[in-house]
């Protein structure tokens, strides 16, 4: 019975997630993002009280991974319930290939109130502060108070479908998905540029450093690394 139960919970919040301002802009193909979330809830309990959470969701820049490495995707912070409804969208949304790349997502929770109040009342009050902000990344959610991490993974898959399109063509315009020996033609390039910039100026070793280990090629590249190294 509490299965059954559970299911309900899940399934309730991801059909009672309206996002009704979404981010302006898509998610950075060669950086990390943050999206402000605004979600607004009407307590489970008393429906002439709301609770407005305000927050922040982190997602890494995409990362091209294989298959294999596929079911490595972590979400830091959410429930159970969260991870059930990724794994299920993994199953059935495999046209987002967005999510191949490898998207960690960490949710930072900032503020959160009880207002007496309807719950249409607050969300124009909400789109009105937000929409004046002018920030590209805001969003204002209607959702449900529990389970409602699985409101902000509907939402993050969302933006992630509105995304992936400028992601790949971007990412594809890099040579980000010609692969020789394991690393993308454009990480190379990258790698080249960051070199030579490094031989010219013995400063820029250490951010050279860190730029192969952000790309997880270090190995391949330590020892042209450390001559450098040692010349400096």
């Amino acid at each position: 019975m509490k299965n059954n139960s559970t299911d309900f919970d899940f399934w309730y919040a991801v059909h009672n997630t309206e996002i009704l301002l979404p981010p302006k802009r898509h998610i950075e193909t060669f950086g990390n993002t943050i999206i402000n979330y605004h979600l607004v809830c009407e307590l489970m309990d008393d429906t002439s009280k709301v609770r407005v959470r305000e927050g922040r969701m982190q997602a890494l820049r995409p990362q091209i991974i294989t298959p294999s490495t596929y079911a490595s995707t972590i979400l830091e912070g959410f429930g159970e319930q969260a991870h059930r409804y990724l794994e299920w969208l993994r199953k059935h949304e495999d046209s987002v290939r967005v999510l191949r790349y490898g998207y960690t997502l960490k949710k930072e929770t900032f503020n959160e109130e009880v207002v007496s109040d309807t719950v249409e009342a607050v969300l124009d009050r909400v789109l009105d502060d937000v929409g004046s902000r002018k920030d590209p990344f805001s969003t204002v959610i209607r959702g449900v108070d529990e389970p409602w991490d699985v409101c902000l993974v509907k939402l993050f898959w969302k933006v992630i479908e509105s995304s992936a399109g400028s992601n790949i063509r971007e990412l594809q315009e890099r040579h980000m998905f010609e692969i020789k020996d394991g690393i993308p033609l454009g990480v190379r390039e990258d790698i080249e540029k960051a070199f030579a910039a490094a031989q010219s100026d013995i400063s820029l070793v250490k951010s050279l450093g860190k730029f192969l280990q952000d790309n997880g090629v270090f190995e391949q590249y330590q020892d042209r690394f450390f001559q450098l190294v040692k010349r400096g």
